[in-house]
């Protein structure tokens, strides 16, 4: 059985630049050691309805399966990494959606 794909949403203010520049770095080669995809970010997404998430960046991406997004989210050099990104930004949340199964 093929498993259903997980996605993760962040939102969070950009404080210093310059450090959330070192996070930025070395993100994509640890996200595709773990099959991530990287889909989108927007620095000003628009809210159709509902209490809006507070202004910022909104990021996308997506990997094979949940567990290949909690092995990528404990890699000891994503935790390291992610340093750069908790010092250089406010974040508001980092969430897994898990995804559809496929049909048959």
């Amino acid at each position: 059985m093929l498993e259903a794909p997980a996605y993760v949403i962040a939102n969070f203010q950009i404080n210093d630049a310059d450090t959330y520049r070192e996070y930025e770095k070395g993100f994509f080669p640890i996200l595709k050691r773990h099959g991530g995809e990287f889909f989108t970010y927007d620095d000003n997404a628009v809210t159709f309805e509902g209490a809006a998430p507070r202004s910022g960046r909104m990021v996308l991406f997506k990997f094979p399966s949940a567990q290949a997004a909690e092995t990528w989210y404990k890699d000891p050099d994503y935790q390291a990494l992610s340093e750069h990104r908790r010092a250089g930004t406010s974040l508001e949340f980092l969430t897994m959606l898990h995804g559809l199964p496929p049909r048959d």
